[in-house]
């Protein structure tokens, strides 16, 4: 049975989760808490000398780490990533595009104003991310005009790297009302059979 170490409220943790809870995989989940450094002790640095979670325990000695990387190993072999080539890096466009245009403005936001209580130091730092990510939130808009998920008619696992902080971006400072047709897709993503809510 695979481990999993992470936290539920971490958007990163929350997309693997959800892949598990989509596909049925029976799993034990670990919580850490990463503001009291659970990530930096000796124990976890031997699963991810990176100390950040999720971190997933394949259960042979093997630990796999990075969120999208996990998602692409345990949707391999499923709907949630195509096998034909140019549809599987549709699937990868989207996930590089959430690493590097997407979560550094809207995790991060939400990430100080959220678990650091938006500390004066950081203010200016928190509004700085406010243009970046519109800009983000804006081409997934334009996409979903056109498809119904982000990489064409049915959801795979760019939709889930992406919807994770998305559904919480409101709490970066993010108001999504201007945006239809993405708020649509993150309705469209919570009605799927065996949707589970972050705050579950």
């Amino acid at each position: 049975m695979y481990k999993v170490y992470g936290d539920m409220q971490s958007g990163n943790c929350y997309k693997i989760k959800l892949l598990l809870q989509f596909l049925g995989i029976e799993h034990e989940w670990v919580h850490v808490n990463i503001l009291d450094k659970e990530t930096h002790t000796e124990a976890f640095k031997r699963m991810n000398p990176n100390t950040r979670i999720p971190v997933l325990n394949l259960g042979n000695g093997e630990f796999l780490w990075e969120s999208n990387a996990i998602l692409n190993f345990l949707a391999a072999g499923t709907e949630w990533l195509p096998e034909d080539s140019l549809q599987r890096a549709r699937v990868l466009q989207w996930q590089f595009f959430e690493q590097y245009s997407h979560e550094p403005y809207i995790a991060t936001a939400r990430y100080i104003n959220k678990y650091l209580r938006l500390p004066k130091e950081r203010e200016a730092e928190c509004h700085g991310k406010q243009a970046g990510g519109h800009k983000a939130l804006a081409v997934m808009e334009q996409q979903l005009q056109r498809t119904k998920f982000l990489a064409g008619d049915t959801p795979t696992i760019a939709d889930i790297s992406l919807f994770a902080y998305t559904q919480v971006a409101h709490e970066g400072g993010f108001d999504l009302a201007r945006y239809t047709h993405l708020r649509k897709w993150l309705d469209a993503i919570r009605a799927l059979p065996r949707y589970l809510d972050m705050n579950a």
